[in-house]
Formats: structure tokens, sequence, C-alpha cells
């Protein structure tokens, strides 16, 4: 056993990427970085956001590392040449790239017989193609380096189909067997590869859907305890901190049908 506070002590000065940062689960996961004393590079759609969020990470990090200890990019997922922008200017002010953490994300409740395909397309687009996005723009320097930690943030949808959430629960699937076969690739090269997979959390994502009937039937959460993004945030640092491999990390506020 070794305490947790032994384990982060070996995280001081290291560098992190971390998408979908500008509000939620994201960027609880950077300011906690940051608190551990990671260097963090954030990146999303939102740049007034990003400018906040920088902010306070600095407030969390800038006495805990020698120089500049946050970098942001206003970045598209769904962009290939964003992520690598993105990658390229956190190696440039912080750092070679150590952890990528992909949270950028959509869900929107749906019907499948109400063909909300803008919508579908969307939700492959950021959390299908994103992460692939993610994954392209670190892979090659990590393995070449023998050294770095992919966390994908997946989804308790990833491992069971919910009504309303089809296309969602396809795309986090996705999400899993990419990491699983990335995490097979990647063994013996030095390269970790984490899926975290929360439960009900508080977000600006549950009000994004505009199917009405979806939102009525499959829309109210569940008697679970409804998560923070602190809650997935302390997950992310656990699963980065030790020198052990963590597979898929399942966050839940309380009794679920898994």
């Amino acid at each position: 056993f070794v305490p947790l506070l032994i384990m982060a002590s070996s995280l001081v000065g290291r560098v992190a990427v971390v998408t979908g940062a500008s509000s939620g689960i994201g960027r609880g996961i950077a300011v906690a970085l940051a608190q551990e004393g990671i260097k963090v590079a954030i990146g999303a759609r939102r740049a007034e956001r990003l400018v906040e969020v920088a902010e306070e990470c600095r407030s969390k990090c800038g006495d805990k590392v020698d120089g500049e200890c946050v970098a942001w990019v206003q970045t598209d997922v769904t962009k290939r040449e964003d992520m690598e922008a993105l990658v390229q200017t956190a190696e440039e002010k912080l750092g070679p790239v150590d952890f990528l953490i992909n949270v950028a994300g959509v869900m929107y409740f749906t019907m499948m017989e109400n063909c909300e395909v803008e919508q579908w397309d969307r939700t492959v687009d950021v959390c299908c193609k994103g992460v692939l996005n993610g994954i392209s723009a670190v892979i090659k320097k990590m393995a070449e380096r023998k050294k770095g930690h992919i966390v994908n943030i997946s989804s308790d949808a990833g491992r069971k189909v919910f009504p309303g959430l089809s296309v969602y629960s396809g795309a986090k699937f996705f999400v899993e067997a990419v990491s699983q076969g990335l995490r097979l690739e990647m063994v013996g090269k030095g390269v970790k590869v984490t899926t975290i997979q929360p439960g009900n959390v508080e977000s600006e994502l549950l009000g994004l859907s505009t199917d009405e009937q979806a939102v009525e039937k499959y829309g109210t959460p569940s008697g679970a305890k409804v998560l923070q993004p602190a809650d997935i945030a302390r997950a992310v640092v656990y699963a980065v901190s030790g020198w052990f491999a963590v597979v898929p990390l399942q966050v839940l506020g309380g009794a679920c049908e898994c």
C-alpha cells in the first residue's frame, strides 16, 4: 500500500493536456491536477471561459513549480489541427506531455424514432472523433519516450445501454473499445490507458437535449446521488498518481443497474 500523498509527490512538474476544460468535469480535472503541481494545458471552444479556468489553475500550481504552469488554446476537438495545436503549445510552453485527459463530450437524450440526426452526428464527432484526435496528437511521442498516460472520460453508459441515450451509449462503447485496443497495443511500451466511467454528474450536458419526448421519458435522474465534477477529478488524480495501471474506473453516486 502506497499513501496517495506519497504517490502524488511525483506529479509535481509533470505536464497534462485537458480537453473540455471550460466547464464541468474538464474544469474540475484541470484545477485538481494543478493543485497537485501538474502543469496543465487546457483546451475548449469557449475562450473566455478558458481564461478564467487558466487563472484558477495558475493560482493552484504557481507556487509549486518554477516557470509557467498553465497554457490554454481555444480548441474544437473535432478538428485534428486544433488538437495538434493544443499539444504543440503544451510542449513549447510547459514541456513533454505526460498525461492526456480526453474530457470533451456532448450528451443528448433522443428517441431513435425521432431521428435527431444532427445531434447523432455531433455526438459521434465530439465523443468519438474527438477522442481519436486527442490520441493521435500524443501517442507517437509518448511511445517514443516510453512514457505517458492517456485517460479517456467514458461513462457508465459505456458499460450498459440506457434508453434515450442509444447514440451516446454507442459513442461511449466506442471509447471503451478504442481504449482497450490501445491499452493492449501499448503493453510493454510504457504508455498507460485508463477509462473513467462516471455515473450522473452535475454538468451543462444535461441541458443540451431538445427532444422533449426523450427528456420527459428518460431525462429525469435516477435515485442515485448526482456526482460533482470534483468527484471525477479525484478519480483522475488517483489514476495518474501511481506506477500501477488503473484500467476502467467506475465512479458512481449510489446503487445502479450496472
